[in-house]
C-alpha cells in the first residue's frame, strides 16, 4: 500500500492550485481517497508532485514523507503534538 503524500500542511496556493505541503491539486487529493484509484496511478502521481516542488520545499516534503512512511506521522504533525 502506498502512503498518502499528505504531510499535514494543507494550504493551497491560490495561483498554482497546488498544496504548499504535498504539491497536489484538490482533484489529486480526492483521487487518493478513492478505493478504485490504482497503486500505479499513485506511484505516477508521487513522481509528478515531486517534480512540482523545488529546493527547500522538496527537501522538506521528502523528509516529512519519509518520516510518515517509517513512523506513521509526518514531521510537521509530530512537532505539533510535542
Amino acid at each position: 500500500m502506498i502512503v498518502s503524500p499528505c504531510i499535514s500542511i494543507c494550504k493551497t496556493d491560490p495561483v498554482s492550485g497546488y498544496c504548499y505541503g504535498c504539491g497536489r491539486t484538490k482533484e489529486e487529493k480526492k483521487n487518493w481517497k478513492l478505493s478504485e484509484t490504482s497503486e500505479e496511478w499513485k506511484k505516477k502521481n508521487l513522481l509528478e508532485i515531486k517534480s512540482r516542488l523545488k529546493g527547500w520545499q522538496l527537501k522538506g516534503f521528502e523528509e516529512s514523507y519519509k518520516s510518515k512512511i517509517e513512523n506513521g506521522i509526518s514531521l510537521f504533525k509530530k512537532e505539533i503534538l510535542k
